[in-house]
């Protein structure tokens, strides 16, 4: 598959069926994010894969949507604050910026190989951070995976005109 086909692919999948994720294809992925690039090579992240029943039921309580619990598997992604490069000249943090790269790796990864998975950054932090992280790691987003319900329909991909987005000068 050609990358333009794996991107027009991916979506935000808000159903999922309650078939397992393999372990092949989650080694799979978190090779795929092990390899993504980082600002000075820092890797300044942290996966947890949330699977068991115990913890899948304390993560939901960390956003409550009917949809989001349908997922057989999450992974709560953190970003090591003491660990991101800093650009000098402005003091500005690249820590979220590497840990969304390494994030849409796993996202486009699950996609090859058929999941589904959704952004999700609109959740309790704070409670997040209580139960799945501890200082130096800030939850930033949360990615359930799994098989996508059949009745899961892909939206259609709105997206601007290359106009106007890419400026030539």
């Amino acid at each position: 598959m050609e990358f333009l086909q794996l991107t027009e692919k991916r979506f935000s999948a808000r159903r999922f069926t309650d078939e397992a994720v393999a372990q092949a294809d989650l080694d799979y992925i978190m090779e795929c994010v092990r390899m993504a690039p980082s600002a000075c090579n820092r890797q300044p992240w942290h996966f947890v894969i949330v699977e068991s029943d115990d913890a899948k039921a304390r993560l939901r309580r960390c956003y409550d949507r009917e949809w989001f619990a349908t997922a057989p598997l999450y992974i709560v992604c953190l970003k090591n604050t003491e660990e991101n490069w800093v650009r000098a000249e402005d003091s500005h943090a690249h820590g979220d910026i590497d840990l969304a790269i390494a994030t849409e790796h796993l996202c486009l990864a699950a996609a090859e190989r058929g999941l589904g998975t959704c952004w999700v950054c609109n959740f309790n932090v704070a409670l997040t951070r209580e139960l799945f992280a501890q200082a130096p790691m800030e939850p930033v987003a949360i990615i359930p995976i799994g098989h996508i319900a059949d009745d899961c329909q892909q939206p259609e991909k709105k997206r601007k005109s290359i106009d106007e987005i890419v400026s030539r000068v």
